[in-house]
């Protein structure tokens, strides 16, 4: 069964930009420039898109394509280092499995949508909280309404709908609670469709993409219309963009800007590696590398003024400041949003269509997501998982059952605790390392001259002076400045007011050491496994010098394992010359004695026999 190839560049570039444009630019972009200085915050973005997203990019284009192999078989570059390809499959892998749960919320909102009134916009259902509330304007503190947490008093009608009828959420992560049939059951549907999809690889991928990839523009261009007519729209822009210069002397800004780009552009997790290694071999992946992360970045800031224009017109709605009602991540995306939504005329067609965008943008790149696991094992075990396309079948549909199966604890009712601890450990320190010890490796262990001369090999032309700046030096200094920044800037796990328990902080850390431990190991176990441990043993052994210092005492086993032959000391001669000195059997650079001649006697340790030994020596030592 063959590998595969893309049919053509713009399906790569589809792929690449279906990968790269996920929920994140939707849900995360926005909110991040909104708390980090509005407009302010674009230019530490664009420095790190420059100086670390793009080079990044480039680098695991080029290095994918040269080889034609996975993130896994391409360290034959350097094979101590193949740690760095098991990373990133894990790292893809730890997202696979809640990046789908995500996806199943997505579905329950888009069939919760299909009726009229919306559920979220009404308390009048069995399940609402005797809390819940239509109106927040009634509430003293607005935003208590919006932050994803549970309270004692008054709850938004959007946010008891998400809480307690779609997570049925628990206190906390130490109750678990039981598994929710419905969430469980939009899961399962989400991984048919992954494996639907993916059944015939590449070659199915690469079709599906030309609808996945391009179809959530026309639903954000839509939305963004809709939203730019709604009273208080220009409100929600202004508080976007109006830039806080002050913010950019926050070290954090900058940590948040370097971790969204690798959040955004799903760099350093194998996927790269993989959708370059089906192209041809003399594609202009520099041309592809400036071209998506373009895409990327115009798309989250084009997210921007979709969410914006909502959250201005809820905010008029609330007779609030847009502050009050902004939220990030789930908050924005299964709260705020919908809120926003239920307030607008024609509420159901809007959300039927938000939420198809949000399937559809979470399958661009949950689908190479899954095919760079599936890909980089089958690449490792070829001659089994590709030897017929039955193997293939079977694999991909045990790797899919599998991911659902521990994807289930998610859906419980702490499930919601778990996912945000993956997901926050899995997107920091993980990316960061792999990213800083991929570009010393490739580029000072490997070399850059010759990854420059595999690069002009493709491409006709070795990189400019921009990308060699950047890989030898800028992009792994300013991801190890970030890891010592984020470091220092370390605060214990919460999710909301729910601050995790130790054992919990303990879990996300053993969480974030899975896919970095993977890199000392494998270099330990390749380096012990091809000669390391004899390399050990050898420098383990005792120098022949070792032993009583007179010749006299050296009896019994040091009998013989030193010869003091004629050593000539330098001295100057009278007329001032230096005189060379003469040595035999010294090696002055190690400042001991260096092995002597014993040819005749073929022993390891010459000078010294079974004869020379006591008589209870005498069985027990063969030869020295």
């Amino acid at each position: 069964m063959k590998r595969g190839n893309w049919g053509g560049k713009l399906e790569f570039i589809l792929t690449c930009v279906g990968y790269a444009v996920g929920l994140g630019n939707v849900w995360r972009f926005p909110y991040l420039a909104f708390k980090n200085g509005g407009g302010a915050f674009l230019i530490p973005y664009w420095i790190m898109q420059l100086f670390v997203g793009m080079p990044l990019f480039f680098m695991e284009l080029s290095f994918g394509q040269f080889a034609s192999l996975g993130p896994i078989t391409v360290w034959k570059i350097n094979p101590l280092f193949k740690g760095l390809g098991y990373s990133m499959v894990i790292v893809s892998g730890l997202i696979g499995v809640y990046y789908n749960v995500i996806i199943g919320w997505c579905f329950f909102y888009f069939f919760s949508s299909m009726q009229s009134p919306l559920p979220w916009s009404h308390c009048d259902n069995d399940w609402n909280s005797p809390n819940c509330i239509v109106d927040s304007r009634s509430v003293n503190n607005s935003n208590a309404t919006l932050n994803i947490t549970m309270f004692n008093t008054t709850i938004s009608a959007s946010e008891d709908f998400f809480l307690n009828y779609v997570l049925k959420m628990s206190d906390g992560l130490e109750d678990m609670g039981v598994l929710n049939w419905r969430l469980s059951l939009c899961l399962l549907l989400a991984w048919f469709v992954v494996f639907g999809v993916l059944i015939k690889g590449i070659k199915s991928l690469g079709k599906v993409v030309y609808f996945t990839a391009t179809f959530p523009y026309v639903l954000l261009t839509a939305l963004l219309i809709r939203g730019a007519t709604l009273d208080g729209a220009s409100d929600g822009i202004l508080y976007y963009l109006t830039p806080k210069w002050e913010r950019l002397a926050d070290s954090e800004v900058w940590s948040d800007a370097a971790t969204q780009v690798f959040y955004s552009l799903s760099a350093c997790s194998g996927g790269l590696v993989l959708m370059a290694s089906f192209n041809k071999f003399n594609n202009n992946c520099l041309r592809d590398a400036l071209i998506v992360p373009l895409v990327d970045c115009l798309t989250s800031f084009f997210s921007g003024f979709v969410v914006f224009t909502v959250l201005g017109f809820m905010a008029y709605n609330k007779q609030a400041t847009v502050a009050d009602v902004a939220a990030g991540g789930p908050g924005l995306a299964f709260v705020a949003y919908p809120e926003a939504l239920a307030s607008m005329p024609a509420p159901t067609v809007w959300a039927i269509l938000f939420f198809f965008m949000m399937v559809i943008i979470g399958f661009s790149s949950q689908f190479s997501i899954i095919e760079t696991i599936i890909s980089s094992i089958s690449d490792e075990y070829d001659w089994i998982l590709r030897k017929s396309f039955r193997n293939s079948v079977y694999f991909r549909i045990s790797l899919c059952v599998g991911f659902y199966l521990l994807a289930l604890p998610m859906t419980t009712n702490g499930g919601m605790y778990l996912l945000e601890l993956v997901d926050s450990t899995v997107s920091g320190f993980p990316l960061l390392f792999v990213g800083m010890l991929e570009c010393m490796a490739i580029n000072y262990v490997y070399g850059y001259s010759r990854f420059s001369e595999d690069i002009s090999m493709m491409l006709g032309k070795r990189p400019s002076v921009y990308w060699k700046f950047c890989w030898c030096f800028m992009t792994p200094a300013m991801l190890f400045t970030v890891v010592v920044f984020k470091s220092i800037q370390y605060k214990p796990l919460t999710y909301g007011d729910y601050i995790y328990p130790d054992w919990a902080q303990a879990l996300s850390w053993l969480v974030a050491l899975f896919p970095i431990g993977a890199i000392p190991v494998w270099f330990l176990y390749y380096l012990l496994r091809n000669g390391g441990w004899d390399l050990i043993r050898q420098l383990s052994t005792p120098l022949p010098g070792w032993g009583p210092a007179l010749e006299e005492n050296r009896k019994f086993r040091y009998a013989g394992t030193r010869q003091i032959e004629t050593i000539e000391v330098p001295v100057e001669s009278d007329d001032g010359k230096d005189v060379s000195r003469e040595m035999n059997g010294y090696a002055p650079k190690t400042g001991g004695q260096d092995k002597l001649d014993n040819k005749g006697a073929g022993l390891d340790n010459p000078g010294f026999t079974k004869g020379d030994e006591p008589p209870s020596y005498q069985d027990t030592f063969t030869k020295m």
